[in-house]
């Protein structure tokens, strides 16, 4: 079925552009508070007046390069006190349009030709007048489709909640267990040094329980940087771990590209079943040293010369699963960017990375330590997995319902006359 109405955008928004007020950063310091400040990719920061109270549409104005902007205009919805600066338009939807619809036929449309072909993609005001919003039939139809589309909206952002939510728990527990442990006998944290300084002893990394130790890494494993290839050897051969993909914590080797690559390469920089391998340079100094853990996949898995493998060297003794959690704990990382290198990156190297200190509680402790993260993992897996399937969810209905291929059914009063 296609749509029978079609309206512009200047047919069915006011456009509110007259009322957004630019802010200087130094203005802006002056003016804190708890009401958002927005500007083309959203909030920009929190002020103490505002300029608008009510539900409205953002849509950039300037999106940056046609890279950054792609063919998808960046929107966004707004509600309550706000403050808007003027690099986003203002949109509110006229009598008899609804609002939400507008808002997600505007994130579902191409508005490649309506864009300034500057060296700065941009959506001027006589070009955003004219972009065209295709309505079905009848009005209990919109109302209907934006219903369904915001009931999705409602559960990915109470999965985005609940993920937030386990990820602040989770650096709180790696806090626990990473200064007081596990008690093995009791199953429970230790108390705290304060309620039972008993427990601990002084160490390098601080009050620590009686029973850990701490070490250099050198002590306990070896290092060895990866391998560095032309560009006309990817696409083909072995696969390959690149930067990108240590930010997840255990490495998905699904998703990894190939190299192509000899026997002697392969016998040189091939993963091994436990092996953690460590983030050597990045443009970014917070990523620098980020890890994951790679778990055999059933062929060879070789690594980019942009990371460095850590290689336990008794992987019974010395939990792979336990330490790269502990790598990725806020003070280890903190430690680690401490030693880093800048020039055009953040680096880290062998020899910096081989004096950073870990602890080493018992293997008992330490499965029980790695326990507890994987139990909290699996729920951070299991929300994100639905997060997933509601993001699809959401894109299908929005191809089937904006563009007309499927129709909703709306119910009609039997009561009206």
């Amino acid at each position: 079925m296609c749509s029978k109405r079609k309206y512009t955008i200047i047919e069915c928004c006011d456009i509110l552009n007259n009322l957004r007020i630019p802010i200087n950063d130094e203005i802006r310091q002056t003016m804190q508070g708890n009401i958002p400040y927005y500007g083309a990719n959203g909030v920009q920061g929190y002020i103490d007046k505002y300029i608008f109270d009510e539900d409205l549409i953002l849509l950039a104005e300037d999106g940056g390069n046609f890279e950054e902007y792609h063919t998808k205009p960046i929107a966004y919805k707004i509600s309550g006190k706000s403050w808007v600066n003027n690099h986003a338009h203002i949109l509110r939807a006229k009598q008899d349009f609804n609002q939400n619809y507008i808002f997600y036929s505007l994130v579902h449309k191409n508005i490649t030709k309506y864009l300034n072909s500057g060296t700065r993609s941009k959506l001027n005001r006589s070009e955003l007048e004219k972009i065209e919003i295709d309505f079905p039939e009848t009005k209990g139809e919109e109302d209907k489709i934006a219903d369904i589309l915001s009931t999705c909206d409602t559960a990915i952002e109470k999965t985005q909640a609940a993920i937030a939510k386990y990820k602040v728990i989770k650096q709180g527990m790696l806090h626990d267990l990473f200064t007081r442990g596990i008690d093995i006998q009791s199953g429970k944290f230790r108390p705290r040094y304060q309620e039972a300084p008993e427990l601990y002893k002084e160490s390098k990394l601080g009050w620590i329980p009686k029973e850990w130790e701490v070490l250099n890494l050198e002590k306990i494993g070896d290092f060895k940087n990866g391998i560095n290839k032309e560009k006309t050897a990817f696409g083909h051969g072995t696969l390959f771990v690149n930067i990108g993909d240590a930010y997840f914590e255990t490495l998905d080797c699904s998703v990894l590209n190939r190299v192509a690559t000899n026997t002697q390469e392969i016998q040189d920089y091939q993963l091994v079943h436990g092996d953690i391998i460590f983030v050597r340079s990045s443009v970014k100094p917070s990523g620098v040293g980020y890890n994951t853990v790679f778990y055999e996949c059933g062929e060879p898995v070789v690594f980019c010369g942009f990371m460095i493998r850590y290689r336990l060297h008794d992987k019974d003794e010395f939990l792979p699963t336990f330490y790269n959690s502990y790598f990725r704990f806020e003070d280890f990382r903190s430690r680690l960017i401490g030693v880093s290198t800048v020039s055009a990156n953040t680096n880290i190297n062998q020899v910096s990375l081989s004096k950073l200190l870990t602890i080493h509680p018992s293997k008992e402790e330490q499965h029980a330590i790695a326990e507890r993260i994987t139990s909290i993992d699996n729920n951070l897996q299991s929300e994100q997995s639905y997060l997933e399937k509601m993001q699809q969810i959401k894109k299908g209905l929005m191809e089937d319902l904006l563009s007309g291929k499927k129709r909703v059914r709306v119910e009609r009063n039997r009561n009206i006359k």
